[in-house]
């Protein structure tokens, strides 16, 4: 098993360094994203367009009504202008005569009605073929008045069936004035062009079908690659370097597929060299050193008392490879941090784990020992690296405190996690130093005054921390004291401790 996915056995999916963390659902999050995008946009096209489309209907069907009406008004003008009654051969004698002729020698077209008004009164009209069955109410209004000549000779006027329009004509012959009136109402072409648009709806919504499938696919062609790419990256830790992308294909996404799985082949080699090099050092330096201290401790037996510089040099040479040897050790937990076995969990007893971590931080030192807090309850996590983490941080209690500072240990649940925390009233943590101290070798600026130390202490927390899936984190105020957390998450809460 990888070692992420050690690490999902206690926490699914843990958190990036900025909180965020890529999951499986974000791969049809994005995939609906771009489709929803592309198909908002062709909705919006197709909305557009049908819009535009009828209203540019609409505007030729108007340009049209407005010549039929200018060209019934003409005919009209012209046979009152140029025609002769057929009763007398002569011009007309008066408008009636004019009206009557037209009417009879003239049919409406279809939707389209005539109308006379003869001092003021309506004369005669033939509405045979207007789409209603009376004349509009508002327009014989219009005409039907004492001054029956219009200002304004056409307008538009409106029914229950549409939008229909007129053109008047006022004329005046002999003592008669009146007006010739042309009605069009299309009601027919204005349905056709409203037929036309739901037939344009009905095609967008099979368009928008298609398109969705069609879309659909060349997403997943197009974005599957960097999909799978972002997904096999974050899969890969230190430990699992094995997963690769599927090249399918040729094209731009397979070359960056081969790009990227060549990659993660000159990574994978890198980290292998290094981790083996880790493990044969510590093996190769752990066989010297010991065959050192051995012999050291055979000839400090056999020196007579009175030598007791040359026991001095011997002491302080034994304590020095010891602290070599220790070094080495560690160096061989943090190489192994990444490994999949590194971690052997079982279920664990939070108060009996807290009660075994203070008796065994009191033989580090003579300070005020105490229990902050234990909340009861289970986790699943590795007791032997738990301790040895928890044990890191009270002995880095120890050297930055004095004889009779206090020391506690404590345990909180909050949420999805057991926090453990180890807090002191020592010196505290330089703020410029609490980014850093977790790092290898790296040690607070004030360290080295107080103890000699490796700067790997804090590193092993850390790397225990983070194998359980957790996080660590500092809280220092300088000459106040720091408390040192770890977050273990996975917890399971037993019944309320008394």
């Amino acid at each position: 098993m990888a070692g992420t996915e050690m690490r999902s056995a206690f926490r699914e999916d843990p958190p990036d360094a900025d909180g965020t963390r890529w999951r499986p659902g974000d791969t049809h999050r994005i995939r609906a994203r771009i489709l929803g995008g592309f198909l908002l946009l062709l909705v919006g096209t197709a909305a557009v367009a049908t819009l535009v489309v009828g209203e540019v209907l609409r505007a030729r069907l108007e340009s049209r009504v407005q010549g039929a009406l200018s060209q019934e008004v003409s005919e009209f003008n012209r046979l009152l202008v140029l025609g002769n009654d057929p009763d007398t051969g002569e011009n007309f004698a008066s408008l009636s005569a004019a009206f009557d002729l037209f009417l009879e020698r003239n049919v409406p077209s279809n939707e389209e009605a005539f109308v006379t008004f003869l001092d003021g009164q309506q004369y005669r009209s033939v509405v045979s073929r207007f789409p209603l069955d009376r004349l509009p109410q508002v327009v014989v209004d219009r005409f039907e008045s004492a001054d029956a000549l219009p200002d304004d000779p056409e307008g538009r006027f409106e029914t229950d069936v549409g939008t229909g329009y007129y053109r008047a004509l006022p004329a005046r012959v002999g003592t008669q004035d009146g007006t010739f009136v042309v009605l069009i109402l299309p009601t027919a072409e204005f349905g056709q062009i409203q037929e036309l648009q739901v037939y344009g709806a009905l095609a967008v919504l099979a368009v928008l079908a298609l398109a969705s499938l069609v879309a659909w696919a060349l997403v997943n062609r197009l974005l599957g690659p960097v999909l799978e790419l972002t997904e096999t990256a974050q899969r890969i830790s230190r430990s699992d370097l094995a997963g690769r992308i599927a090249v399918r294909g040729s094209g731009e996404a397979a070359d960056m597929a081969r790009t990227f799985n060549a990659m993660l082949d000159r990574l994978q080699a890198v980290f292998h060299t290094e981790r083996e090099f880790v493990r044969d050092a510590s093996h190769e330096l752990r066989v010297p050193l010991t065959v050192c201290m051995g012999n050291l401790d055979v000839l400090a037996v056999g020196l007579p008392e009175s030598e007791k510089e040359n026991l001095q040099v011997i002491g302080l040479v034994t304590d020095e490879i010891g602290r070599m040897a220790r070094i080495v050790d560690d160096l061989r937990l943090l190489a192994d941090a990444a490994q999949p076995d590194f971690l052997a969990p079982e279920r664990i007893d939070v108060d009996a784990l807290l009660a075994d971590l203070l008796a065994k931080s009191r033989r580090l030192g003579d300070r005020e020992w105490h229990l902050d807090a234990a909340p009861g309850g289970e986790i699943d996590a590795d007791r032997h690296r738990i301790t040895e983490a928890v044990l890191n941080l009270t002995e880095n209690a120890v050297q930055h405190t004095r004889a009779g500072d206090a020391i506690a240990i404590g345990a909180a649940i909050e949420g999805p996690d057991l926090r453990i925390w180890v807090r002191d009233t020592g010196v505290g943590v330089p703020a410029g130093d609490q980014a850093r101290i977790f790092n290898r070798f790296r040690r607070g600026a004030r360290a080295y005054r107080t103890y000699r130390g490796s700067g790997l202490g804090l590193s092993i927390v850390r790397a225990v921390t983070e194998a359980h899936g957790g996080r660590v984190r500092v809280e220092s105020v300088e000459g106040e004291g720091s408390t040192f957390t770890m977050l273990i998450p996975f917890v399971r809460k037993s019944s309320p401790q008394p």
